[in-house]
């Protein structure tokens, strides 16, 4: 079948809207027709070709729709289902069987080599394979080819067009707080940059009752949004020792958690040295491969203090999106105060306006989506 989809096809852009075509559901995937998809800092990375990602290719990670067909073998799911789709995963190694399917052993064929495991795709152009299936989803597009791993289903009392951003987005923020570092009551935590992960982080934080939230970012605009969404403290770095600033905040002791959302090796140096004694600092960006961090030994040493990265919040995406739904109807994650809507003809105004900081989460409402009430 036909359908329209935002076409990548040279290093960093743009995007193009393109007829493709795409195939019925193999066994065990699942056709979806996208109601709306987020645009995460990801996506960039991938269209920068930061990460293993070939072109053309039809880019997407938080998308969020309607079961349209299933392939043979699927039982989670069918037509008519409202769904979340998150990374895709094997489902058999020690990570997935230990639920924590966010470090699977073939995360990365699975969701960024732009093709199936056998090499093949699920859309073409004229015969000419497009890659696809990243994330297992690939959903800048009015349809997506998912696996029944990686579709999650959501009750529709809440708008489904909504809710793509708990897929990646949410899910790494709030994720980082409760399930990698299990931030406490009473415990500190500075947010460093104040995208969509990072409120999604200070939502967390101030949910499970931390006692110094700080934020540090340098527009104006998102200090006052983290303020509004639970920070005790922001900061701008624009010209600021942000270290001392912590440690003046601190007593000179340090901040119990620090949570990287910049990928920046220099912003993450400074994360390590905000730390108190046994303060652990995690990377949740998307950093490329190969770009080394500069540590100072004696101070990670001397403390305790550990760094670790953390992938999607540690989350298992079928249990966790659920939850991260009813946190959102009971009005403990108002996430909805992030979004911006942007049809799919506009979607390189929201990239845009992303990396301009104009935005803090874009989402992209296919042709004849309805604006969500919310």
């Amino acid at each position: 079948m036909k359908i329209t989809a935002a076409v990548t096809r040279q290093t960093g852009g743009p995007f193009t809207l393109e007829q493709l075509d795409i195939e019925d559901p193999l066994p065990g995937e699942v056709r979806v027709r996208i109601l709306a998809t987020g645009i995460c800092h990801t996506d960039m990375v991938m269209r920068d070709r930061l990460l293993p990602v070939p072109q053309p290719v039809v880019l997407g990670h938080e998308g969020a729709g309607i079961v349209e067909a299933v392939g043979a073998g699927v039982r989670k799911v069918k037509a008519g289902d409202a769904v979340v789709i998150s990374f895709n995963t094997c489902g058999t190694c020690p990570a997935c069987a230990g639920a924590t399917p966010s470090y699977c052993r073939e995360f990365f064929p699975r969701n960024f080599f732009g093709s199936r495991l056998d090499g093949s795709s699920g859309l073409s152009q004229d015969g000419t394979p497009i890659h696809g299936n990243i994330f297992g989803q690939s959903s800048f597009a009015t349809h997506a080819l998912a696996h029944e791993r990686n579709v999650v289903k959501v009750q529709d009392d809440v708008p489904t067009a909504l809710l793509g951003p708990l897929a990646c987005g949410v899910m790494t923020g709030v994720g980082t707080v409760t399930n990698a570092l299990k931030i406490r009551a009473g415990q500190s935590v500075v947010v460093l940059g104040a995208g969509t992960v990072g409120l999604s982080a200070i939502m967390a934080a101030k949910m499970v009752g931390a006692g110094r939230i700080i934020a540090i970012d340098p527009q104006p605009a998102r200090r006052d949004m983290a303020l509004s969404l639970g920070a005790t403290d922001v900061i701008d770095p624009a010209g600021t020792d942000t270290v001392a600033a912590i440690l003046a905040l601190t007593q000179r002791v340090g901040v119990d958690y620090s949570i990287d959302t910049t990928a920046r090796a220099d912003v993450i140096r400074s994360g390590i040295l905000m730390l108190a004694p046994m303060g652990e600092c995690a990377v949740v960006g998307a950093i490329a491969h190969g770009q080394d961090i500069a540590v100072d030994g004696g101070h990670l040493l001397s403390g305790g203090r550990r760094l670790r990265g953390v992938v999607e919040g540690d989350a298992d995406p079928e249990t966790f999106i659920p939850w991260l739904v009813d946190l959102y109807r009971d009005g403990h994650l108002p996430f909805d105060r992030l979004v911006h809507f942007y049809s799919l003809a506009e979607i390189n105004k929201a990239v845009e306006a992303s990396e301009r900081g104009q935005v803090i989460k874009p989402i992209i409402l296919m042709p004849g989506t309805p604006m969500p009430t919310l």
